[in-house]
């Protein structure tokens, strides 16, 4: 006598759609944090690079006068942009810049080149990074910082731009992790950054003329940058011994 099988129930084919969730999380962990070691090693490649090359050197040694102008507007912003990544600091990208361009034409490329650099950056954190850090965004007060920037992303971005010396990869790499969108990152980034470019690119520029009303401007524009550095490290001691006296009461 023939056998005949018994359909199959809803409950027969559960386990199966419970399953596959549960099994797909281990390797989306995996797979974000391979993302995040490859960008570890991009960036300590590119920190590496300077051991090899210099990107004030590259923008100082005569550059404009070895390319068609077309050419060495793009040229001079992507090489500012990739010594943003490797870690040169700013100042010094500026400084290049000013010595090379002058003050005007060196202020619009030293702005391009750092909005370039801090988009890639941006992009990199982004893709590779973000999924695997994103967990770590739910303390109290790192929540309330993703918080600001995803609610209010192009006035928290053009806040950091503004204060006076605010790492620029840590403000690239923040961004990148929280909820803030990519066009206001950029937007904030590119209005943010003209103050300080301005300064440290006249401060370069006019440095042969040190009786100039530029270099004066300009000189005093870097002694205030200075003191408000100071004053916001000295503001953060603070804000740590009270709350760890908070803490302990």
């Amino acid at each position: 006598m023939p056998v005949t099988e018994a359909p199959l129930t809803a409950d027969d084919t559960a386990p199966a759609a419970v399953t596959a969730p549960a099994a797909e999380a281990p390797r989306s962990r995996a797979a974000a944090w391979w993302r995040l070691g490859v960008l570890v090693v991009l960036l300590g490649a590119a920190a590496g690079s300077l051991l090899l090359w210099s990107p004030a050197e590259v923008l100082d040694g005569g550059l404009a006068d070895r390319l068609p102008v077309y050419w060495f507007a793009p040229l001079f912003a992507l090489v500012y942009a990739v010594g943003t990544l490797a870690f040169v600091p700013r100042p010094a990208l500026n400084a290049a810049a000013g010595l090379l361009l002058g003050i005007q034409e060196g202020v619009a490329l030293a702005v391009a080149g750092t909005t370039v650099g801090a988009a890639m950056a941006f992009g990199l954190g982004r893709w590779l990074g973000r999924e695997a850090l994103r967990p770590y965004l739910r303390g109290k007060v790192l929540g309330a910082l993703d918080r600001r920037f995803t609610e209010q992303g192009f006035r928290s971005v053009l806040v950091l731009r503004l204060l006076p010396g605010m790492p620029f990869q840590a403000g690239n790499y923040g961004a990148a992790f929280s909820g803030v969108r990519f066009l206001p990152f950029v937007l904030a980034t590119l209005i943010g950054v003209v103050p300080t470019t301005a300064v440290y690119v006249a401060a370069a520029a006019s440095a042969n003329r040190p009786g100039s009303t530029a270099f004066l401007v300009s000189a005093g524009g870097v002694a205030v940058l200075a003191l408000g550095t100071l004053v916001g490290l000295w503001r953060a001691a603070v804000a740590r011994r009270r709350s760890r006296r908070a803490a302990a009461v």
